[in-house]
């Protein structure tokens, strides 16, 4: 029997807008060529540094407010400073790091512009220093028994989840990994939600206790969404910085094997799209 230690696990989010869009306007004022930075009216903490933001304007308008732009709408990660200023970069690493070297250069916009501002993050990435998590699944019954039956009888109905995840407080690190903070800013997130799409490893690839060749690569996990509901930082003298969130799930949990196969072009029944010559000629794929 092969034991799988806790330790080789991992959680991967990607951040999560929900349904809900900020519309705003940006002025002349607004914008600091100089300085590659610019804001516009929203809430403090709904737009957090990482996020990659999709700004559109309302009117058609080019969204001249950025160097050389002439399109209607733009897809940039952000860096929001203390004031709730904005710099726009080209990737996550270079958000989070902040600063006006990597900044997207800004110019001086002929006239207002409305927007609508909506996340639109399509990579999931590592949650760093995590140190604990679970996930629960319940499915609810209704008790059906009638005055005449001897032995109580029920159905089942709907299935929820909830859970709770922990991580070792972290300021700087790996900039390319979404730092444990990240829950307390999404916590704190109002008027657009604290929502997320998770990846909830227990096995992932090069880790196989088991000695199977087979299954070195195999990964599973569960594949859910979420909204955290609470979020509380541990602060003490003779111990770590940790912050644990709680959450719910708000769709399907599903339990997701990634199995490492053949690059086989497959039909919709898992057999072989084969060439004239018959068996044993299956049609590859380019890639590994």
């Amino acid at each position: 029997m092969s034991i799988y230690l806790g330790t080789h696990g991992q959680i991967e989010l990607q951040r999560q807008f929900g349904d809900v869009d900020l519309r705003s306007t940006i002025n002349p004022s607004d914008v600091n060529v100089t300085k590659k930075r610019f804001s516009f009216d929203f809430e403090h903490g709904q737009l957090l540094s990482g996020d990659q933001i999709e700004i559109t304007s309302t009117d058609n308008s080019a969204l001249d407010f950025i160097d050389s732009y002439t399109d209607t709408s733009v897809k940039k990660f952000i860096h929001v400073d203390e004031l709730d200023g904005i710099r726009l970069y080209n990737t996550f690493a270079h958000a989070v790091n902040g600063g006006t070297t990597n900044a997207i250069a800004l110019a001086a916009p002929a006239n207002n512009i409305p927007i609508r501002v909506k996340v639109e993050n399509a990579e999931y990435k590592i949650l760093a220093q995590v140190n604990n998590f679970e996930l629960n699944t319940e499915r609810e019954t209704v008790d059906t028994t009638t005055l005449s039956d001897e032995f109580r009888t029920r159905i089942t109905t709907l299935m929820s989840g909830s859970g709770r995840m922990s991580c070792f407080w972290e300021y700087t690190g790996d900039q390319s990994k979404e730092l444990p903070n990240y829950l307390v800013e999404l916590a704190l997130r109002t008027r657009v939600g604290s929502q997320f799409n998770a990846r909830f490893y227990i096995k992932r690839s090069n880790y196989n206790p088991s000695g199977i060749a087979d299954a070195s690569n195999d990964e599973i996990f569960y594949k859910f969404t979420g909204v955290l509901t609470s979020c509380a930082v541990q602060f003490s003298p003779d111990s770590t910085v940790q912050v644990q969130a709680d959450f719910i799930s708000t769709g399907p949990i599903q339990l997701r094997m990634d199995l490492e196969v053949e690059s086989k072009l497959l039909q919709e029944d898992s057999d072989d799209i084969l060439t004239e010559e018959g068996a044993g000629n299956a049609v590859l794929l380019e890639g590994p």
